[in-house]
């Protein structure tokens, strides 16, 4: 399974989407500080995650996520 997830940070009013096929150990990551783009954001918690057949899937998924009515998709129906 793969698995498209939203982190929150619990300092900052910052979320971001991404894409793994190990959740627990992605969001270790982030909280290590591991990758780039989220690491001045640390810590994070779990917001959610849709698991997904496939890495196609799921990029796919993420990237219509981060589009605008993706965001809107996911303030009034999951977040």
């Amino acid at each position: 399974m793969w698995y498209v997830y939203i982190i929150k940070s619990n300092s900052f009013k910052y979320k971001y989407i991404g894409s793994t096929n190990d959740l627990e150990r992605r969001v270790e990551e982030h909280n290590k500080g591991i990758c780039k783009a989220t690491k001045s954001y640390r810590p994070f918690e779990l917001a959610a995650y849709l698991a997904v057949k496939n890495k196609d899937k799921a990029i796919k998924l993420e990237r219509y996520l981060k589009t605008g009515s993706g965001v809107a998709f996911l303030e009034k129906r999951i977040l």
